[in-house]
C-alpha cells in the first residue's frame, strides 16, 4: 500500500498534466481572433488558465502584438511539474512511508 504522501503527489502530478493540456489547448484557441469567447466551452477553459497566464503577463510585455507569457507560463509549469516527479522518485527510492 502506497503512502498518503506518495498518493497525493501522484494526484498533484496527474492534474498539472490534465493542466498542461487545458493551457496548450487555450495557447493554441487564442490563434483564432474570431472565436466565440461567449461558448460555454471557451469560457470554461478561458476561466481555468486565464489567472495562471495573467500572473505572466505582467512580467513579460506583448512584443510587436504577440503575447509571449505563455512561454513562461509553460516553463514555470514544467519546473512544477519536474519537481513533483522528482518527490515520487525520491519517495520510492527512500522506501519512506507515513
Amino acid at each position: 500500500m502506497e503512502s498518503l504522501p506518495v498518493t497525493l503527489l501522484q494526484v498533484l502530478a496527474q492534474t498539472l498534466q490534465i493542466y498542461s493540456l487545458v493551457l496548450i489547448v487555450r495557447v493554441l484557441l487564442s490563434w483564432f481572433p474570431n472565436l466565440d469567447w461567449g461558448n460555454p466551452v471557451l469560457s470554461s477553459v478561458s476561466a481555468i488558465t486565464d489567472p495562471y497566464l495573467n500572473a505572466f503577463r505582467g512580467l513579460i510585455p506583448p512584443l510587436g502584438g504577440i503575447d509571449l507569457s505563455a512561454i513562461l507560463a509553460f516553463l514555470a509549469l514544467n519546473l512544477l511539474q519536474s519537481l513533483v516527479g522528482q518527490s515520487i522518485s525520491a519517495f520510492y527510492m527512500s522506501g519512506s512511508s507515513w
